[in-house]
């Protein structure tokens, strides 16, 4: 089934902050890095893929598409370890440049809320 309606995606900047999670909720953690010996904020190829929200927002749809993960209504994103949090709104918000057709499937299908 397609869904037409735009899932909306709460985003978590802060240590410590919460967010109810039910089962109509997928959850998506935004590492700082991926512990391989650069400093937290820097961005490499191997840790791109777990950082850009846009692209794990889109393997969200994807998983549910291929019958890998059960339908949801609603996203948290937990982006309290992202040095710039900044970054990570531009890309739910719209302000960063669409890179691929994921990005445009990410900006048509969900919208930050709050």
């Amino acid at each position: 089934m397609i869904r037409l309606d735009p899932i909306p995606v709460t985003l978590m900047t802060e240590p410590g902050q919460f967010a109810s999670l039910d089962a109509d909720t997928a959850l998506v953690r935004l590492p700082a890095n991926s512990g391989h010996g650069h400093a937290d904020g820097d961005v490499c190829v191997a840790c791109s893929g777990q950082t850009d929200v846009r692209a794990l927002l889109y393997n969200l749809l994807e998983e549910h598409r291929r019958n890998m993960r059960p339908a949801f209504s609603r996203v948290v994103v937990d982006a309290s370890a992202v040095a710039d949090k900044g970054q990570v709104v531009a890309a739910l918000s719209g302000r960063l440049p669409a890179q691929a057709l994921r990005d445009h499937t990410v900006a048509r299908m969900f919208y930050l809320a709050g």
